[in-house]
């Protein structure tokens, strides 16, 4: 891929540039920072139950912490493509890569979860599954494309529907970020159709039918490499290692210290477990340990080892990352740099198999995601039928249903598949507080008027 040709300014909705004291792609993070997409993040669950006694990550604050990950990976590399290949830059590709190819990492880890429902993984499964147990009913209504989209249902095709589709009687591009961006969170560029669960870029998909054409013009608009027309397959965009390596960094280490501070994992666990992949990243193992004997409060033991080991694996995968940097280029690298790291390191690989063990597979967490999976899927379950209803077999309750939709998510005059993906819409956007008193006052457990 030619560096000069794999970013753009160019935003979704033709929206005009215009000067201002930020650049383009500052203003795409001050724009999720600033939407109601994101600001739901704040209750969605990321592992553990909301809210409790004991503060834990929801997906706001995980997003962020990605972000702030993303934008170091993402100035250390802008620098590295400036200073190694300044023959094959021009000077406005010099000046991206030195100042902007951190704001773009921050603005794309900051929005690469705006397209998961409540509860987790839980809220994605059952979307998916709602389409899959009604099979015999609903498939009919839909090609296979579209069906595709619906049994798989995946955030992160959702995330670039969030960001980029015009809801009803709202701007045209949605939050009309840059293609740079977009392309960034783009970690499966293809169609649900050309899934693979063995290939990286094609374990799930990257957009909807519906935003099929909008996700061609980001292709086009940032050079994405393509493998295939139909159905349509993309190499990954460079940046999006560099997205995912953020969210693999925090999401591996934020877990174990949530639980932590829940007392699902002892002290002495958190504390070996950390201790040992700090130790083998470090020339200074002595000062680490006096470090963290000095410190008295438990809390602040695995406070200060997180950061350690946060900036053990920064480092890490940039390094990996300009290993591997020509493979990047091509789109043949064939595994996610954490992974790789992972391959190579037993003190990681323990912290991944304890965590599987001891941390997502704990009550709390596998009772959070039993509910919101029942909670997701009589949600679709109590909308769906209604929504596919002609008017000649509408009923009164079908009409009382639709009316607790909101406007911008009902397109009367779409096709079954858009009228259904402003259904997902509307409860793929609530927050766990919202999408369980919906479901109880609709299930008649909560009764009353609420303002």
């Amino acid at each position: 891929m030619n560096l000069n040709q794999i970013f753009t300014n160019q935003r979704t909705g033709n929206n005009p540039h215009t000067k201002a004291s930020r650049t383009d792609f500052q203003r795409d993070f001050d724009r999720i920072i600033f939407s109601s997409a994101f600001r739901r993040l704040q209750n969605k669950t990321q592992v553990f139950p909301l809210p409790g006694s004991v503060f834990v990550h929801n997906r706001l604050t995980h997003s962020l912490e990605v972000s702030s990950v993303g934008r170091s990976l993402g100035s250390v590399i802008g620098e590295f493509i400036h200073d190694n290949y300044q023959s094959d830059l021009t000077e406005d590709s010099k000046s991206f890569y030195l100042h902007n190819l951190g704001n773009v990492i921050a603005a794309a880890c900051l929005c690469h979860d705006v397209g998961n429902p409540a509860f987790g993984h839980s809220g994605e499964d059952a979307i998916a599954s709602y389409f899959d147990r009604n099979e015999n009913d609903l498939k009919p209504k839909f090609n296979e494309k579209e069906w595709a989209d619906l049994v798989n249902f995946e955030g992160n095709a959702n995330a670039i529907r969030v960001l980029a589709q015009q809801q009803q009687g709202k701007d045209a591009g949605g939050t009309q970020l840059t293609f740079a961006t977009l392309a960034s969170i783009a970690k499966y560029p293809c169609e649900a159709i050309a899934r693979d669960k063995k290939i990286i870029h094609r374990k799930k998909f990257g957009f909807f039918q519906n935003e099929k054409d909008i996700f061609l013009e980001i292709a086009k608009g940032t050079n994405l490499i393509s493998e295939s027309e139909e159905p349509h397959i993309f190499k990954r965009h460079p940046f999006v290692w560099l997205v995912e390596a953020a969210d693999d960094i925090c999401y591996n280490i934020i877990d174990m210290e949530d639980a932590h501070r829940l007392g699902i994992v002892s002290t002495a666990d958190c504390t070996n477990l950390f201790f040992e992949l700090v130790k083998s990243e470090t020339d200074d193992v002595d000062r680490v340990k006096r470090k963290l004997d000095s410190i008295g409060n438990d809390n602040e033991k695995i406070s200060y080892l997180r950061a350690k080991v946060i900036n053990a694996l920064i480092n890490k995968s940039i390094s990996m990352y300009k290993q591997n940097f020509d493979k990047i280029l091509e789109g043949n690298l064939d595994k996610a740099l954490l992974d790789m790291y992972k391959g190579e390191n037993k003190a990681l690989q323990d912290i991944a198999s304890f965590s599987v063990e001891k941390i997502y597979n704990h009550k709390a967490v596998v009772e959070i995601e039993n509910a919101g999976y029942n909670v997701m899927y009589e949600l679709l379950d109590h909308f769906i039928p209604s929504i596919l209803k002609s008017e000649e077999k509408i009923k009164s309750y079908d009409i009382k249903a639709l009316k607790l939709i909101p406007k911008q998510f009902i397109y009367e005059n779409g096709t079954d598949y858009q009228k259904v993906l402003g259904v997902i819409d509307f409860v793929s956007g609530m927050t766990d507080n919202y999408a369980t008193d919906l479901y109880r006052k609709i299930k008649g457990i909560d009764i009353g008027m609420t303002m």
